[in-house]
């Protein structure tokens, strides 16, 4: 008879303590002085249990059944794993509506009942939003964030390696509370110059749900931490070729090239993997040029470029106007701070002027959260959010019409 199948019960459960207030000064022998009263004691964490059940929109290959949220299909192929690894897992989401707090945090830790076995993982992620923008995801084990944030949002990652694993979820409880915290101050957004690849893979599926279309808009990150959900561009890139002619600003939708796990812009602090590598350098890139982890991926694939950011066909071909892979400078927009305008009808045209009489220096997509440094009148454009003269010029000197634009957050815009 075949040994069973191993089975394992995974219950992540952050101790939630509430911090006591102190006692208030003891009185002491007659006559006695006017009471002293005692200290409020320290507010308790916020708790809340997540819905779990899948309504569809943003929950990709997920299901609730008998109780249990699993995988709608376990079996890796091309419509259950991100469209820009290829690796050898399915995987599933369940993104969370977002909570907002009674009262600004700095920390969530959560009460995670999961079963997993036989090659099945089951992970629980939270973001925090602060005036700013959404913090990067992190694992909701304990999550601390070096500003307070006003809402909360959960999600739970599955992946199975065939359709014997399980990966099985039935409870997530989440609290907030507030720690103390070194508050960064925003800089400049972090950039680097990597190897990009063109995603192409048209009809695939990505790791927050989208369907690969012809000449697509949008980027891929060999990690979950700076994915945006469908349909936003809560993480969104900006992509230059090296001699800075041409750029797009994209959404980053899904999760490759090659590894799912690489943050490798944050430091060895923070980074999920590969920590004795320098901030800034790929996994693979490290792999393919110096022979890191045996020349290999965390699938144990074979590293055959030094890629560390895929590039949907229309970023690759229409905004950069790339022929081949090649590298580029990619600036990580939401490590930075500042007003961003959202682009509601893309991709719109990155103009040298305030103008659709200037050159056309790149583009930015549909969904992509673009820095804004001021703004000039120019010519009256009839866009399909208003009619408006006001441009606005962008952090590196590009300018966009206001008429295209659906929103903007993060500070106040002044004249140039």
């Amino acid at each position: 008879m075949a040994p069973s199948r191993r089975r394992t019960v995974v219950a992540l459960t952050a101790l939630l303590t509430v911090a006591a207030g102190l006692p208030g000064t003891p009185a002491p022998a007659a006559p006695p002085p006017a009471a002293v009263p005692a200290r409020a004691a320290a507010p308790g964490p916020e708790r809340w249990s997540v819905d779990l059940a899948v309504a569809g929109g943003d929950d990709v290959n997920v299901a609730w059944r008998s109780g249990r949220l699993r995988l709608a299909d376990p079996r890796p192929n091309a419509r259950t794993r991100p469209a820009a690894v290829g690796g050898p897992v399915a995987e599933g989401i369940l993104l969370s509506a977002s909570r907002t707090l009674d009262r600004p945090a700095t920390r969530v830790r959560a009460q995670f009942a999961a079963r997993t076995g036989d090659g099945g993982t089951a992970v629980a992620q939270v973001r925090g939003w602060r005036g700013r923008g959404w913090t990067e995801w992190r694992d909701a084990t304990e999550a601390v964030f070096d500003a307070p944030v006003s809402r909360v949002q959960a999600r739970v990652v599955l992946t199975t390696s065939d359709a014997a694993s399980e990966a099985t979820v039935t409870g997530l409880t989440l609290a907030a509370d507030r720690v103390a915290t070194t508050a960064v101050q925003p800089a400049a957004a972090l950039e680097y110059r990597v190897y990009a690849t063109r995603i192409g893979l048209v009809g695939g599926i990505t790791a927050n749900g989208h369907t690969v279309r012809t000449r697509d808009h949008f980027a891929a990150l060999p990690t979950r931490r700076g994915l945006s959900p469908r349909n936003t561009g809560d993480y969104t890139v900006k992509v230059c070729t090296t001699n800075g002619s041409r750029c797009e600003y994209a959404p980053v939708w899904d999760v490759g090239p090659w590894n799912t796990r690489d943050d490798w812009w944050n430091p060895a602090s923070i980074r999920e993997n590969w920590k004795d590598l320098p901030r800034g350098l790929p996994e693979a890139q490290a792999a393919y040029q110096n022979g890191y982890n045996g020349g290999r991926d965390q699938f144990g694939r074979t590293v055959r470029n030094p890629a560390g950011l895929d590039l949907a066909d229309g970023t690759f071909w229409d905004g950069l106007r790339l022929t081949d892979n090649a590298w580029v400078d990619v600036t990580l927009l939401w490590t930075g701070g500042g007003a961003r305008a959202v682009v509601g009808s893309g991709p719109l045209n990155l103009r040298a002027g305030a103008s659709t009489s200037y050159a056309s220096r790149g583009l930015a997509a549909t969904y992509a959260h673009v820095p804004v440094q001021c703004y000039v009148t120019g010519q009256r454009i009839a866009g399909t959010y208003r009619t408006t003269t006001r441009w606005y010029r962008l952090v590196g000197g590009n300018y966009v019409s206001h008429a295209y634009l659906s929103s903007i957050y993060g500070g106040t815009v002044p004249r140039c």
